[in-house]
C-alpha cells in the first residue's frame, strides 16, 4: 500500500533538480524553462522555532516554504447556515464543534465503508481531523461573508446538468465513464485549490531557483510552479491541474492557475475556472495557504477560503492508487453480468 522509499525518492529528485536548475533548463511538463542566475544566499539563514518568519530564507534568497505540511481539519469548507455570518468559534467553542464532529458515526449497512472497506489504520491511514483549523473559524471560506460558496449560474446549473444526463445509464460502459477520482487521474482534494481530505492529508514543498515543487500525498501528483516569469501556455492546452505560473510578492508566493480541462469540474466549474493561491510562511511551523476562485460561467461571484497549513514529520507515504483496481473490475464485469441476465429474461 505504501513505500516510504518511494516517497523519499520522488522529493530528492525533485530536490537535486533544484540544484542544477541555476545551471541548466528544466523540463517539466512539456516546457523547458531556463532559470534565472541564483542570487546570493542570505545572511543567517536559519529555521528555528524561535526565528521570525521573514527571516526564513532558502540558500538563494528567496522565502522558505519548504517541509512537510497537513491541512486536515473538522473545520468545513462551508460555514453551517444556523451560523450565519459568524466567522470565528471561540477557543470553546471550537473545542465543542470538534468532539460533536467526532462523535459523529461512522455509516453502517450494506456497501457503506463499514461494510466493504479495510481497516485504515492497518496501514497507517487513521483519519486526522481532529481539530477547528488554527484560525478558529466556523468556515474555511473567508468571503463571501456568510462562509458559503456563491450560488451558481443559471449557465452552470444546465452544464452540469446535461453532463450528468449524459452519463446516467451509461456509468459502468467503460472504465472512462468513471469518475476522475475513481480512475486514479485526479481527486478533488488535489485541485487547484487545495483543499483538506479526510486522512492522510499531507503535503511536501520543495523548492529551485525558478520553480516551487508541491507534492500531495493524497494522491499522488506533483505540482510544478514555475517563478521564472515566463507566460501561461497557450490556451489550447488544457492540462488536469491547470497551468500554473508563481511570483513572489514579499514573503507571499501568489500563484496564478487558468489552462483547466472542461472534464477537470472542480465542484461543476468550467475550463474557464482561474484559481490564484497565496502561500506564506507565517512561523516555523506554519504556513497560511488562502486561495480565491472565479468562474464566471459557473458561480455568480468569486469566493475565497483560507487554510493554515502546520508542519508534520515526513517523509509522504506513496498512495498507490492504479487503474487496474479490484473495484474498478468488479464494478465493470458486475455491471455485464447484469446486462446478460436483463437480456436472458427479455427472452
Amino acid at each position: 500500500m505504501m513505500d516510504r522509499l518511494r516517497g523519499t525518492l520522488t522529493a530528492l529528485a525533485w530536490l537535486g533538480a533544484a540544484s542544477m536548475a541555476s545551471a541548466q533548463g528544466v523540463a517539466t511538463q512539456g516546457v523547458t524553462v531556463v532559470a534565472k542566475a541564483a542570487p546570493k544566499p542570505a545572511p543567517d539563514a536559519t529555521s528555528s522555532a524561535t526565528t521570525p518568519a521573514a527571516t526564513m530564507r532558502t540558500p538563494y534568497g528567496a522565502p522558505d516554504l519548504q517541509g512537510y505540511w497537513t491541512s486536515t481539519t473538522v473545520t468545513p469548507l462551508e460555514r453551517p447556515k444556523e451560523l450565519g455570518e459568524k466567522a470565528f468559534f471561540t477557543p470553546e467553542e471550537a473545542a465543542q464543534f470538534a468532539k460533536r464532529q467526532l462523535a459523529t458515526p461512522e455509516p453502517t449497512g450494506p456497501g457503506t465503508y463499514a461494510d466493504v472497506h479495510y481497516n485504515m489504520a492497518q496501514f497507517g491511514l487513521e483519519k486526522s481531523q481532529t481539530k477547528v483549523a488554527a484560525n478558529i473559524r466556523t468556515s474555511l471560506i473567508t468571503d463571501p461573508p456568510d462562509g458559503r460558496i456563491p450560488p451558481m449560474t443559471p449557465e452552470a446549473v444546465k452544464r452540469n446538468a446535461a453532463r450528468a444526463a449524459a452519463n446516467k445509464g451509461h456509468e459502468f460502459d467503460s472504465a472512462q465513464n468513471r469518475s476522475l477520482s475513481e480512475q486514479c487521474i485526479l481527486w478533488p482534494n488535489e485541485g487547484p485549490p487545495m483543499l483538506p481530505v479526510g486522512y492522510n492529508g499531507n503535503t511536501q514543498i520543495v523548492q529551485g531557483p525558478g520553480y516551487v515543487a508541491i507534492l500531495q500525498e493524497m494522491i499522488h501528483d506533483v505540482r510544478i510552479i514555475r517563478t521564472d516569469g515566463s507566460p501561461h501556455l497557450p490556451a489550447n492546452i488544457r492540462q488536469w491541474m491547470g497551468d500554473s505560473r508563481g511570483h513572489w510578492e514579499g514573503d507571499t508566493l501568489v500563484v496564478d492557475t487558468t489552462n483547466f480541462t472542461d472534464r477537470t469540474a472542480f465542484r461543476g466549474s468550467s475550463e474557464n475556472l482561474h484559481v490564484v493561491e497565496r502561500f506564506r510562511r507565517v512561523d516555523a511551523d506554519t504556513v497560511l495557504y488562502q486561495f480565491t476562485v472565479e468562474d464566471p460561467s459557473t458561480w455568480a461571484r468569486s469566493w475565497s477560503a483560507e487554510i493554515p497549513m502546520t508542519k508534520v514529520k515526513g517523509p509522504i507515504f506513496e498512495y498507490a492508487c492504479h487503474e487496474g483496481n479490484y473495484g474498478m473490475a468488479n464494478n465493470l464485469s458486475g455491471a455485464r453480468a447484469e446486462e446478460r441476465q436483463k437480456a436472458q429474461g427479455a427472452k
